[in-house]
């Protein structure tokens, strides 16, 4: 969690360049402690055995990242469908009496103040703000505690207790995706993988060292580049790439309410 918090170029850093570095500083150290000729004769059976292993990295790597992509996506679909429904639930309240209808607007637009101000920052720790459930409650009872006169206004309340349904389910969404995707146990096969799949390549003997540790080093750059966007990525709602509350925004500003400074 405090990797995805620091500025992308730190987590670059310590996620994709120092691991490089101790990449190729092992090819140089192994090269010292043992003999070319050890290492030669080791090409051929180390070359098949790290066939496997690259091939079972890879797989479990390329899941990580579908993952975490996928629910980034999924993330941004969440705040796409919770901000068409409140548009939505504005919209319907012309269809109610003036009292009603203005009250039932003001609830929305608080609702989407508190979000953006409140449930963001809060997501950015993997937890939900009180006041916007408060804000969503409130919106919920004003929207129960009006009694329609006919038929139309019945109409224009069921959808409108509809659309509120589809604005909680979609804030509930992503509330779930706030807290880390990946976990801990596939982190430990992330690491312990790249551990393994770099360290196979020690086994090989090039008569030229710095052929070798360029080798080395490319293939470190590439797994921990891999490692990165699943940092980078693995909470959705924090970190330098993450999604943010625009849609929300937008509607706010098409109706003419002010979104609440994020904390």
């Amino acid at each position: 969690m405090w990797l995805n918090t620091l500025p992308l170029w730190t987590s670059a850093l310590l996620v994709v360049v120092l691991p490089t570095l101790l990449a190729v500083a092992g090819t140089v150290v192994v090269r010292r402690l043992l003999r070319l000729t050890r290492l030669r004769a080791n090409n051929e059976v180390a070359g098949f055995k790290f066939a496997v292993v690259g091939v079972i990295y890879a797989v479990l790597l390329a899941f990580a990242i579908f993952v975490v992509w996928e629910q980034l996506s999924d993330a941004e679909a969440d705040v796409a469908r919770e901000a068409g429904a409140a548009t939505n639930l504005y919209r319907l309240s012309g269809g109610i009496d003036d009292e009603a209808g203005r009250t039932l607007r003001t609830l929305v637009t608080r609702y989407l103040e508190t979000a953006v101000g409140e449930d963001w920052p809060a997501m950015g720790h993997g937890n939900a703000s009180a006041a916007a459930t408060h804000a969503l409650n409130g919106l919920y009872a004003g929207a129960v505690a009006y009694q329609p006169s006919g038929p139309r206004e019945q109409a224009v309340l069921n959808e409108v207790l509809h659309q509120l349904g589809e604005l909680t389910e979609a804030r509930r969404a992503r509330l779930l995706k706030a807290s880390s995707l990946v976990p801990g146990v596939i982190w430990l096969g992330l690491v312990m993988g790249a551990v393994v799949t770099i360290g196979f390549t020690y086994f090989f003997g090039t008569r030229h060292l710095r052929a070798q540790m360029l080798m080395t080093g490319a293939l470190s750059l590439l797994i921990c580049s891999g490692l990165l966007v699943i940092v980078a990525i693995d909470h959705p709602f924090s970190g330098a790439v993450m999604v943010h509350p625009d849609a929300l925004v937008k509607v706010l500003e098409d109706f003419g309410g002010e979104p609440a400074p994020a904390r």
